[in-house]
């Protein structure tokens, strides 16, 4: 057992933690730039991230059991220079927001990204989403946007928050290899894709056309709706397309339909 464990309910490490989690953590989250993350899987990733404004590790929690995971995946040498904070059970189960934590919690810190700094990167392929609402559905997207090749995923405001546990845990560790941009009007975006030249593409029931049917251009923006209500109308859009179904199902769950069109977009 380290010396230096901590062993207190009452540690501010716990109160700071469990301040970002809590019921009023969104709003701490956004105010301080700051989240948490559990697990190995994220741990590993957050040392390895694909650009430079992606999330930075403050205090990696571990417990015995954890740091014993840790030393069994990222080298000694690595380890060594990690700001690592040994804390036993009790304090661990404190802090994690799951029924069962694997020993390991991060202290993370995100920056701000903007459409400006997304125009730095010259992106090709885009997808935005308006008034997203489930957590597990934003990290899917997230997750399956960064696996097919897009460079940038963007959220309208009223989304859920993309740096929330749940979210979090849902991207499976993309959060540290494609930028994410929060809080942009659909009129901001078409602002910013008109300027850049892109082709935008909205996905909505009432789409005229089909998504096959898309043209092949270099640079494109995919935008798709809220779970419920779908999409307003968008002023100087290029295209509003359905994506084809043989069944009798009316309608496809927006991770779903995303991860359909960013394939057909992405990969092809």
């Amino acid at each position: 057992m380290p010396n230096n464990q901590i062993t207190s309910l009452h540690s501010p490490h716990v109160e700071r933690v469990k301040a970002l989690l809590g019921s009023r953590g969104k709003k701490i989250r956004q105010a301080d730039k700051e989240f948490i993350v559990d697990g190995i899987q994220s741990v590993r990733e957050l040392l390895n991230p694909s650009f430079a404004d992606a999330p930075k590790l403050i205090n990696l929690y571990v417990t015995e059991r954890g740091y014993i995971k840790l030393t069994e995946e990222i080298s000694e040498s690595v380890l060594q220079d990690l700001p690592i904070i040994h804390v036993n059970d009790a304090v661990m189960n404190e802090m994690a927001d799951t029924q069962s934590p694997q020993g390991i919690l991060a202290l993370c810190k995100f920056t701000q990204i903007t459409l400006y700094k997304i125009k730095q990167t010259h992106p090709k392929k885009i997808a935005y989403f308006w008034e997203i609402q489930d957590p597990g559905n934003c990290g899917t997207v997230i997750r399956t946007a960064e696996a097919l090749g897009f460079d940038a995923v963007i959220f309208s405001p009223n989304s859920v928050d993309v740096y929330s546990p749940k979210t979090v845990r849902a991207t499976v560790g993309a959060i540290w290899h494609i930028p994410i941009v929060q809080e942009i009007e659909i009129a901001e975006l078409m602002d910013f894709a008109n300027s850049e030249g892109f082709n935008t593409v909205a996905f909505a029931g009432d789409g005229v056309g089909s998504l096959l049917d898309l043209p092949r251009v270099d640079s494109t923006i995919l935008i798709f709706g809220n779970e419920a209500r779908g999409l307003p109308e968008i002023s100087g859009l290029n295209s509003r397309v359905a994506i084809p179904m043989k069944g009798k199902s009316e309608s496809l769950n927006v991770a779903s339909a995303a991860a359909i069109a960013m394939f057909e977009i992405g990969i092809r």
